[in-house]
């Protein structure tokens, strides 16, 4: 059975990993409404998240989580929040960052119009096909 402390190691590290995961959603999930088009609904809501919490004083609640778990196991915030511990400097190089904010943007503009393009051809498809039903 696992300790308090351990607990909180395994919850902190889940936030991280779930932080992660936003993060690969906020980029890519647009082109999975490629093949489940209902999901655009969450993704559109992920992206816009991603943009306010980049250009506003907002605070992500991912962030907020794994704070208050990492002062449960007195470590203190995340210096700078998230992206400032996780992956400026680490992952991305902070010089590239400007470019990376533009990439991000294209690849989900790019997911965007994919989806609209496979939903006007379903569309297509299906107005095209001769009904099936006895006349």
């Amino acid at each position: 059975m696992l300790g308090w402390p351990e607990t909180l190691e395994r919850l902190t590290a889940l936030t991280t990993g779930l932080h992660v995961l936003a993060l690969l959603y906020i980029g890519l999930g647009g082109f999975l409404a490629w093949w489940v088009p209902r999901s655009i609904v969450v993704h559109v809501g992920f992206a816009a998240w991603g943009v306010a919490v980049t250009l506003l004083p907002l605070t992500c609640p991912l962030t907020a989580v794994e704070d208050f778990l990492r002062e449960l196991r007195g470590l203190g915030p995340l210096p700078g929040g998230f992206n400032e511990h996780y992956l400026y400097d680490t992952v991305v190089p902070r010089e590239l960052l400007p470019a990376v904010g533009v990439a991000a943007l294209v690849l989900v503009a790019t997911s965007y119009a994919g989806c609209h393009a496979r939903a006007r051809a379903r569309r297509d498809t299906a107005v095209s096909r001769p009904s099936t039903m006895a006349e």
